[in-house]
C-alpha cells in the first residue's frame, strides 16, 4: 500500500509540475504578445494579416527586433541633421514644378538618411521591416509612398497620388531626423 501512495504522490507532483510549466509558458507567451503589440502598434496588425496569424507574425516581429539590436543605429550629428533638413526643403520646393521627378528624389533622400543612421538600405521589404521596429507608426506611410512611387515609375500615378506620396515620405523623414525620440527608441544607442 505504501508503494501505491508513493506512486500517487509522484504522479501528483508530476502533474503539478506540468501544469506549472504550462502556465509559465502561456504567461510568457502573453507577455511577449503584449510587448510586441505595444512596440509595433499598427505594424502588429499588418504583420498578423501578412503572416496569417499571431504566432508567425510575432516570430517575425521578434526577429526584426533582434536584427535591429545587432545594428549600429545612431542619431544624426547636428550638421547631418541640418544638411538633410535643407535637402528635404529643396526637394519639397521642386515638387510644384516637377512632382514626378521629386518623388524619386524623396525616396532617395529617405534611403540616404536611413543609411547614414545605420539602417541597411538594400531591399525595400527589408528596409520597411527594419524601420518598423523604431518607427512603427509611420512604416505604413512608407509602404504607401513606395507603392505610389512604383506606380509613378510606370506612369500610373496622378498628381494627387504624388502629393500624397510626398506627405507619406515626409512623415517618415521627419521621424528619422528626430534626435531625442530616436535616441530613446533606437537599437544600440
Amino acid at each position: 500500500m505504501n508503494i501505491t501512495i508513493t506512486t500517487w504522490v509522484i504522479i501528483a507532483i508530476a502533474v503539478v509540475v506540468v501544469i506549472a510549466l504550462g502556465l509559465f509558458v502561456v504567461k510568457r507567451r502573453r507577455r511577449r504578445s503584449r510587448h510586441l503589440h505595444k512596440q509595433f502598434g499598427p505594424e502588429y496588425k499588418h504583420a498578423v494579416k501578412e503572416y496569417g496569424g499571431p504566432r508567425k507574425a510575432e516570430a517575425e516581429l521578434a526577429a526584426r527586433e533582434k536584427r535591429i539590436r545587432k545594428l549600429d543605429i545612431r542619431v544624426l550629428a547636428p550638421e547631418e541633421h541640418s544638411r538633410f533638413a535643407n535637402a528635404w526643403r529643396k526637394t519639397q520646393t521642386r515638387f510644384v514644378d516637377e512632382p514626378s521627378k521629386t518623388i524619386g528624389e524623396a525616396d532617395d533622400l529617405v534611403k540616404e538618411v536611413m543609411k547614414t543612421r545605420g539602417y541597411p538600405v538594400g531591399d525595400f521589404d527589408q528596409r520597411s521591416a527594419d524601420i518598423s521596429v523604431d518607427h512603427p507608426n509611420v512604416v505604413t506611410n512608407y509602404r504607401a509612398a513606395h507603392d505610389i512611387a512604383s506606380r509613378n515609375n510606370q506612369g500610373q500615378a496622378t498628381t494627387e497620388d504624388l502629393r500624397q506620396a510626398m506627405i507619406h515620405y515626409r512623415s517618415l523623414f521627419e521621424e528619422l531626423l528626430e534626435t531625442t525620440e530616436t535616441a530613446k527608441a533606437g537599437g544600440n544607442q
